[in-house]
């Protein structure tokens, strides 16, 4: 393994100088680290009973119902295993390195979607159905606890003290998890005003349990599994928290104003499903006769119509819910960012990190 080297100010000011030409790569990077990770996690796959087994290949978008192949179109980024890959050759380690740990997280995130979408009654998802919708919500519980068991043996089959320490970060992620996902369901039954409203803080702390947990355990296990000190593991974990916590706030603003044939979700979707989301908790926070306009309109037994859909939307912007939304993303990135400039990576993988960053800030879908 090669020594990493200290990222200095001066190579972090380049690296910004140069960020669109390497933003630019960004579709590259994640396509190399998913041809990297595919095998294993195609083999991980086929270990699992072939009914579940399928519809784990289907949340994946690898395949149709009845498991004919799909075209492509419907697989996702690959975020968190581009992340474990990237960590691991930023602290001077080959990406194979990090592959038992990418594959995990990779199992754990598709387990946390197809258990989310039930609870959340979401019934399309990278615009097609989602698994429960498919095949029915038991065997998708099932597909989701197969998932979730497959994600564990794999780290803890890989040999040595590395697997073993891999095996107890991801188990307190699994935890955190839990958590995040309770304190968001718990969310929904809190009013929209006065002193039981969700404030921004507690979303926060949701959205860096639910979201950021996982990003973070995906950045150390990469050096986790590539022999870095632990020391740079925990400052990775802090970094991919912060990347969570940026990733969800942009998450939320997609929920309102991203374009339905991107995100596969109707315009203003989350307003309409009177979800408490970054934006809503933000505008309401305010003081005014708009606030309290948009808190009427959210209190109202009535369905959002098209018309108060949009009027909802209009106010949560004109309240600042969209700007502080985007402030929210942009300081947790650039906390991300201070936690890897915290210690010494190689400068590449560290600008591929840096650019990747960037990206998702502005991601559509």
């Amino acid at each position: 393994m090669s020594s990493p080297t200290a990222v200095t100010a001066d190579a972090w000011e380049a690296a910004d100088a140069a960020r669109p030409d390497v933003a630019a790569g960004v579709p590259r990077v994640l396509a190399r680290c998913r041809d990297l990770v595919r095998p294993s996690l195609s083999a991980a796959i086929e270990r699992l009973h072939p009914w579940p087994g399928e519809m784990a290949a289907f949340s994946l978008g690898w395949c149709e119902v009845g498991g004919a192949p799909a075209d492509g179109s419907y697989e996702g980024k690959g975020l968190r295993q581009t992340l474990a890959v990237l960590c691991a050759e930023a602290v001077g380690a080959p990406g194979e390195s990090a592959v038992p740990g990418a594959v995990a997280v990779e199992l754990v995130h598709t387990f946390s979607l197809l258990h989310d979408d039930i609870m959340d009654g979401d019934g399309t998802r990278r615009q097609r159905e989602t698994v429960w919708k498919a095949y029915g919500t038991g065997p998708a519980v099932l597909a989701g606890d197969a998932l979730f068991a497959l994600a564990v043996q794999t780290l803890a089959e890989t040999p040595g003290p590395q697997g073993t320490a891999a095996v107890g970060r991801l188990s307190g992620t699994l935890s955190d998890l839990v958590r995040g996902q309770a304190e968001d369901l718990l969310f929904a039954g809190r009013p929209w005003t006065g002193p039981g409203a969700v404030r921004t803080d507690e979303y926060r702390s949701m959205a860096e349990l639910k979201t950021g947990t996982l990003l973070g355990c995906s950045a150390a296990l990469g050096g986790l599994l590539g022999g870095a000190p632990a020391r740079t593991v925990a400052a990775l974990d802090r970094a991919g928290r912060h990347l969570g916590v940026a990733f969800q706030a942009v998450d939320d603003l997609l929920g309102i104003w991203g374009d339905p044939a991107v995100t596969g979700k109707p315009v203003y979707s989350d307003l309409r499903q009177r979800k408490k989301t970054y934006p809503v908790l933000a505008a309401l926070a305010g003081a005014g006769p708009r606030s309290g306009e948009l808190a009427a309109l959210l209190n109202s037994p009535l369905p959002l119509d098209e018309d108060g859909a949009v009027r909802a939307a209009a106010l949560v912007e004109a309240c600042g819910g969209r700007a502080a939304t985007l402030e929210e993303a942009r300081r947790h990135l650039d906390a991300a960012r201070a936690c890897l400039r915290s210690v010494p990576l190689v400068p590449r993988a560290a600008r591929e990190i840096e650019a990747l960053l960037g990206f998702l800030l502005h991601r559509r879908v």
